[in-house]
């Protein structure tokens, strides 16, 4: 058995870090996946000075205590994370505490682990981790990536022409991903996870989608097939569909985001991700 952690969508709750933290040094996993959401929720994260810095130390605390029992990490950010904080993601990869996968790709087994933080359009002015989809629209009432505010300096023409849909191309190349696992922080478009709470809502008297995932993870997860894919940024998804978990062929996907005050963790055996149980603590 290979037993795996997912977590998202801690959203600077200190008891939902210390709960990690003690379910950890528990059950001693073979691997978390940290899927994005890390600080209070949009600009206040701007706040919480050192945030990332923080919790890194309290991670490599816990790597040793545990020492060779210190489970391999895998982290990316989410949109409520400021790109800002990612200086300090990489300063703890320097030194052994995690791996940062937003954009990358890494080997655990016999398994390859990517990585990607960007999601579609929100609502929301902060744009640090959001791009067009697969094209330059945007839904009603959400706010394109040319006209939010980031926490760092990037050109125009980058925000106007990428796409999550070229981003993963490129990711994932032209390999063979059938046995790869990915940690998103978006959840794929009209599935168990992607479900808002939008019923009977409009925008300029045009109603709103209730699914608001990425289409394009939808499209290159039925297109390659990867293993697993895990996921987060819904939180009340899960609550409205009735489950935290879905299949798209192939693919297991799952999701650690919850609208509950407990830290929501996904437990699973790599090797029977079928037996997969959430837990909430």
């Amino acid at each position: 058995m290979t037993i795996c952690f997912l977590v998202s969508d801690l959203h600077g709750h200190p008891d939902r870090f210390e709960k990690l933290y003690e379910l950890i040094y528990a059950q001693r996993p073979a691997a978390v996946f940290i899927g994005g959401d890390l600080l209070p929720s949009g600009f206040k994260g701007l706040y919480e000075k050192d945030f990332i810095g923080k919790f890194a130390e309290e991670m490599s605390v816990l790597k040793k205590s545990m020492g060779k029992d210190y489970p391999e990490v895998f982290i990316i950010l989410g949109n409520d994370d400021g790109r800002y904080e990612e200086i300090n993601i990489i300063k703890a990869e320097k030194k052994g505490t995690w791996k940062y996968a937003h954009n990358k790709k890494f080997t655990f087994g016999h398994r390859n682990i990517f990585g990607y933080s960007y999601i579609p359009p929100t609502p929301f002015l902060m744009k640090d981790w959001e791009k067009y989809d697969i094209s330059r629209y945007t839904d009603p009432g959400c706010i394109s990536p040319e006209e939010g505010r980031r926490t760092y300096k990037i050109e125009p023409n980058t925000v106007k022409y990428s796409t999550i849909k070229k981003d993963l191309e490129e990711l994932a190349d032209n390999e063979n991903i059938s046995n790869s696992i990915i940690l998103f922080h978006s959840p794929p478009y009209r599935t168990n996870l992607d479900r808002a709470a939008l019923d009977g809502r409009y925008f300029d008297s045009v109603p709103l989608d209730v699914h608001v995932g990425s289409i394009a993870i939808k499209e290159f997860i039925e297109e390659r097939q990867p293993y697993i894919t895990m996921h987060g940024h819904i939180h009340e998804s899960a609550a409205i569909t009735g489950s935290w978990k879905d299949r798209i062929g192939n693919t297991y996907l799952f999701s650690a985001a919850h609208d509950g005050s407990e830290l929501a963790v996904v437990k699973f055996d790599i090797d029977d991700p079928g037996s997969a149980e959430r837990m909430l603590l």
